[in-house]
């Protein structure tokens, strides 16, 4: 069973020991993920003027992915195809209420491939989908769930381990009353940084660095950052005083050229966005999510800084991804779930050994599908088959080495082709969409109604997944038990 160790626990568990013991050649890895963050970082561009040191000194020290996606824009299937190092549209994993454990009993995650590999493994916080059951214990040697900044939103039914608490006067702090529950913002009153959830998940990290260890290690830090509710300290909101705050550019006909599926999808969040406008809170909205962006930074920095001080520094590769990306109004839309680029496009870094000419910005599209592999080839474990990713080795040793493009899938049969020229959408009822992303990168003009491009959908057409594979069954057919975290189907009324 896995080991539930409170934070001191671990700190005085971490004291006990004497000198460490060298381990083997194989390298460790510090594997870093943060939720909903988009391409608005310093590194690559996305909103001038962010502020994420932390992130950006990484990929001056890595390789930066600068055009990476996720393989499905929404947590629980980009998650689970990222662990399990399959897509969406084999599995059937399209949504959050879909748990993949007895979807899928006897897949090899990569922190248990890593565990059966010699690695000791652990992690903390928001790495899996954060719903209960998406987290087997059989995963890791020991794992500390995720602390949340909101436990009065949060349903026992689907966190077990959280205390459900009243909400604090003054909620919601955006002011929107009766908006959708979790969609909040602004500084939680007297909380310092330390109180913020994920901070606890970064004082497990930081412990973890200072073990001895005599096996190489495996460690998942999951921050929760910038996920709603955008919750951080004041000072992060001090970063971005509100005259200076822009919104993104979103003109009134930005939709007017895509599909009827397209617009069903942005039309999701419509009532978001346009309340959000009316009410005048878009840039205060803007500006929680940059001052959540620095705060995930700074918890970065934290761990990274840890690592360095460690006896580890040397030895360890370091992975930063983020699951999806993340709208604040484009295309009228907030929140993740569309195939355009501010949904799909996600900071990838790679760091420490294995990484040639540190601080030449990859510049090919790849898919976060391709981190499996990668991390397989990297620490030398046994080649893992069935995998729908490919190893970035090549671009790994050589910044410029050719590779296929990226895909990403929303849903059954939505797919959007990747390639450092072109976005080719199509979706389950033929309809499709083509963006020059050299021309348009902001996704203005939906090209795939010109003849003359014929050519270009034909060439990107067939990298489409051939195979959709049958919805899988929800949370809601199965009973759970999560002190033997065991699934049971339902039997059919």
């Amino acid at each position: 069973m896995i080991k539930r160790r409170s934070f001191l626990g671990s700190m005085l568990a971490a004291g006990a020991g004497s000198r460490a013991v060298a381990q083997s050649a194989r390298p460790n890895v510090l594997f870093l993920s943060v939720d909903d963050m988009n391409d608005w970082v310093g590194c690559l561009g996305g909103y001038p003027g962010v502020k994420t040191p932390n992130i950006d000194a990484l990929a001056r020290r890595g390789a930066l992915f600068a055009d990476a996606h996720c393989s499905s824009p929404i947590c629980n299937p980009s998650r689970t195809a990222l662990l399990t190092g399959q897509a969406a549209w084999r599995t059937g994993i399209y949504n959050n209420d879909q748990p993949w454990p007895p979807h899928m009993p006897d897949v090899k995650t990569l922190p248990l491939y890593f565990k059966e590999n010699g690695y000791y493994v652990a992690g903390a916080g928001k790495v899996f989908h954060h719903v209960v059951g998406h987290n087997p214990p059989s995963q890791w040697h020991e794992f500390q769930l995720q602390k949340f900044d909101d436990p009065w939103y949060r349903r026992p039914e689907w966190y077990p381990w959280n205390t459900k608490i009243p909400a604090p006067p003054g909620h919601p702090f955006n002011d929107l009353h009766g908006f959708q529950g979790e969609f909040d913002w602004g500084a939680l009153p007297g909380r310092k940084e330390d109180a913020y959830g994920d901070m606890a998940a970064v004082g497990f990290g930081r412990e973890f660095l200072q073990r001895e260890h005599t096996k190489p290690f495996f460690l998942a830090v999951g921050l929760w950052h910038p996920h709603i509710p955008m919750y951080a300290p004041e000072e992060f909101f001090a970063l971005y005083p509100p005259d200076t705050v822009r919104t993104p550019n979103a003109p009134e006909d930005y939709l007017d050229d895509v599909p009827a599926v397209a617009k069903k999808f942005a039309a999701a969040r419509l009532e978001e966005h346009d309340r959000i406008r009316r009410e005048g809170k878009w840039r205060d909205a803007v500006r929680a999510y940059l001052a959540c962006m620095s705060f995930a930074d700074r918890m970065i920095g934290y761990l990274l800084e840890a690592l360095e001080r460690s006896a580890y520094a040397k030895n360890t590769v370091v992975v930063l991804w983020s699951d999806n990306g993340w709208h604040l109004g484009e295309k009228r839309h907030w929140h993740k779930t569309t195939l355009w680029q501010r949904s799909t496009h996600v900071p990838l870094v790679f760091a420490g050994p294995g990484v040639a000419q540190a601080g030449s910005a990859r510049k090919m599209p790849v898919s976060l599908l391709d981190i499996y592999p990668t991390l397989v080839d990297l620490c030398g474990l046994p080649k893992k088959a069935g995998l729908d990713g490919e190893s970035l080795m090549p671009q790994l040793r050589n910044p410029a080495a050719a590779r296929r493009p990226a895909v990403s899938t929303l849903m059954g049969n939505n797919h959007a082709v990747i390639t450092q020229q072109w976005r080719y959408i199509r979706y389950q009822d033929g309809s499709e969409e083509l963006y020059d992303r050299v021309k348009d990168p902001e996704e203005f003009r939906n090209l795939a109604g010109q003849t003359e491009v014929a050519a270009v959908k034909q060439e990107h057409a067939r990298w489409v997944p051939q195979m959709n594979a049958p919805f899988a069954l929800e949370r809601n057919d199965y009973e759970f038990n999560f002190e033997r975290y065991e699934f049971k189907k339902k039997a059919k009324r």
